[in-house]
């Protein structure tokens, strides 16, 4: 019988090659048959380290040891880790380990890894390396007899069956087959990245606590929720423009197409969420609507749980993100900082480009999730994330907040958008 589970993916590397391999990371993750590991991801303050590693090595179904010229001569991390690995593959049966070197650039594997054959993951040839490993791992999670599906269910349903039963063993909830017995399906990972049908990319972003504000606070948000990948382009905003017979805010945006757009007013975008939302309803899932990020939403989804100043960690670089520091004088394509300048769940331009709309009142901290934040439709003040390219480091802290009337447009201020529940009416 096949087993529902996604194909668990261990990722050995060096912290030099981090930028390639968190690229890597990410584009399995948007396979929801891949359930990859990456210890800057799942490795959490107060843990050890040696015993993590163990734990997630021995639970993977396949084991990418990333390599380059600067990480096999390495000393540190990646030596400890691929020791972890070699050692666990020592007294594993022959033909049990599913072990995959991985060149980052042009190099000779080291002499314990040349039992298994290598795959190339090149700069400029990332893609077709990134189809090569796909194929390799569906082979590996074929002979597992791995068969993931994203659930479908009605919540409903599912609360009513297991309130009024003990029988693990159900034929179908929702539109999706559950096996007998199986009672990890009903919570089982969902895909953890959305593409809609106009080309707009989201990130999944996990329901709970993280590290809010300057002051880091712990904040909880009870639900998962998908954050818009890039902010909103000339491109997009120009078929909302279209529908609704009015002029294009950006002067010539025809040469700007995969740019922020900016010039947008808060209720601006407010009405392009629900022109969007009608237009693109059926592709959301089940009770989410297409809407602006609260700011709490947003500042989750730009530097994770661990209360990072930046959303690729605590140090400023001005390559990777375009703030005042980078001299651009202006906007520049939304993926121009992928994936150096990835927030932990993968979202882009989260510092800097364009200052971002959220749909929050701005109020004093502390941040609560039930003081009307987010239910005066009417109010004046909006809160403003992200900073700008017109803006230096210190406005492009995930921390950073503004406050902004709703009736201005200006040259930095643009926004992006989430798929969550719906907000108080």
């Amino acid at each position: 019988m096949p087993t529902n589970r996604p194909l668990r993916v261990f990722l050995c590397h060096s912290s030099n090659d981090k930028p390639a391999v968190r690229e890597l990371y990410q584009k399995l993750r948007a396979e929801p048959w891949i359930q990859p590991w990456l210890d800057e991801e799942e490795l959490y303050p107060g843990q050890d380290w040696n015993m993590e590693i163990e734990k997630a090595v021995e639970a993977a179904d396949a084991i990418i040891v990333c390599i380059s010229k600067g990480s096999i001569t390495k000393e540190g991390y990646v030596q400890r880790e691929l020791r972890i690995v070699l050692d666990y593959a020592d007294y594993k049966p022959e033909g049990t380990l599913y072990l995959m070197p991985v060149r980052l650039e042009e190099c000779d594997p080291p002499r314990r890894l040349r039992p298994w054959q290598y795959a190339d993951y090149f700069e400029g040839q990332r893609e077709r390396g990134l189809e090569r490993l796909l194929v390799s791992l569906k082979r590996r999670s074929d002979s597992l007899g791995l068969n993931y599906k994203k659930p479908k269910f009605d919540t409903e349903k599912v609360m009513s069956f297991l309130n009024s039963t003990d029988d693990i063993s159900i034929s179908a909830i929702g539109d999706e087959e559950i096996l007998d017995g199986d009672v990890e399906y009903v919570n089982a990972p969902i895909s953890n990245k959305l593409i809609l049908s106009n080309g707009m990319e989201f990130m999944r972003v996990s329901a709970g606590e993280f590290l809010m504000g300057d002051e880091k606070s712990t904040v909880d948000i009870s639900y998962d929720y998908w954050m818009a990948r890039y902010p909103v382009t000339n491109e997009l905003y120009n078929a909302f423009i279209k529908s609704q017979g009015i002029f294009h805010p950006v002067s010539g945006w025809e040469k700007l197409k995969d740019h922020p757009v900016v010039y947008v007013k808060w209720r601006d975008t407010v009405a392009y969420c629900q022109w969007l939302n009608q237009l693109l309803k059926s592709e959301l899932p089940l009770d989410l609507v297409l809407r602006l990020p609260t700011e709490a939403e947003w500042e989750k989804a730009a530097r994770g749980i661990d209360g990072r100043e930046y959303p690729w960690g605590n140090q400023f670089d001005k390559n990777k993100c375009n703030t005042a520091e980078g001299g651009k004088g202006g906007t520049t394509p939304v993926g121009l900082y992928s994936p150096q300048g990835a927030s932990p769940y993968g979202c882009i331009d989260m510092a800097g480009n364009a200052l971002e709309w959220t749909h929050s009142i701005f109020k004093r901290y502390p941040y609560k999730d039930n003081d009307e934040r987010e239910d005066e439709l009417s109010s004046e003040t909006r809160v403003l994330r992200g900073g700008s390219f017109d803006f230096d480091r210190i406005y492009a802290r995930c921390a950073c907040r503004s406050a902004y009337s709703v009736r201005y447009p200006d040259h930095y201020l643009g926004f992006r958008t989430v798929v969550a529940p719906p907000l108080p009416e």
